[in-house]
């Protein structure tokens, strides 16, 4: 059998996060068509807005179809990825890009997740919240750009690569295993924690955590000085 001029992506081989199990075999598929990598990350951009789309009108159905759309975005997003480096189509432009189209996304699916939840409870502090995370989000973002900038002196051709981080030892004890395994879930699998909220009629709740967490996470790119965080 001829080559087929890319390598199969390794099988996941931890638990966490659960969505690299999901994407795994649909990139086996996707690597059989001519989609590139970035072509992915742009594909990926369409559900993620969708999803905004329907939770900004609030109310359980359109909170269960949103999160669906945002479960495609999620798994089209890991495709791009593996996509990336089995086509050897890595580069600076699909990091870029990657990360520009989860911004774009998260702040539509935060500030959609605030006003969908005015809607339902007439109670304009869920839209605050919303907005808030958005914002943070934001801010987060921008400060990655600018940390990724600085460390390359400037010059934007040096910043970025659309490769995995070098892997992280493996935790040790049980304690090391659940904080990883939490971290995981709550970053890649965030798309399960609102399915989950969800099918509960709960999303709502999730905007507090996320307005607060927002700003942390940009806060503490001041200790990390530039270390390449998603939104």
């Amino acid at each position: 059998m001829s080559n087929p001029g890319y390598d199969h992506p390794a099988r996941p081989r931890t638990l966490f996060p659960l969505i690299r199990h999901l994407s795994y075999p649909v990139t086996i598929l996707l690597l059989r068509t001519p989609l590139t990598a970035n072509q992915a990350t742009f594909l990926s951009m369409i559900p993620g807005l969708a999803a905004a789309y329907f939770l900004f009108f609030g109310g359980y159905m359109f909170g269960i179809v949103g999160s669906v759309f945002l479960f495609f975005n999620y798994l089209l997003d890991h495709c791009d990825g593996e996509i990336a480096r089995a086509k050897n189509q890595s580069s600076r432009f699909g990091h870029e890009f990657d990360t520009f189209v989860d911004w774009i996304v998260h702040t539509a699916l935060f500030a959609a997740m605030g006003h969908g939840a005015l809607l339902e409870t007439g109670q304009i502090i869920w839209l605050w919240f919303g907005l808030a995370a958005s914002i943070g989000g934001t801010i987060n973002y921008a400060l990655s750009v600018y940390w990724r900038l600085r460390k390359s002196g400037g010059d934007p051709d040096a910043i970025g690569s659309d490769t995995e981080p070098d892997a992280a030892p493996d935790p040790q004890g049980l304690k090391s295993v659940l904080i990883v395994a939490f971290r995981e879930f709550a970053r890649a699998d965030f798309w399960a924690i609102v399915l989950a909220l969800a099918l509960m009629d709960w999303m709502r709740y999730l905007l507090p955590f996320a307005a607060v967490g927002a700003q942390v996470y940009w806060i503490l790119q001041f200790t990390v000085r530039g270390n390449d965080h998603r939104v």
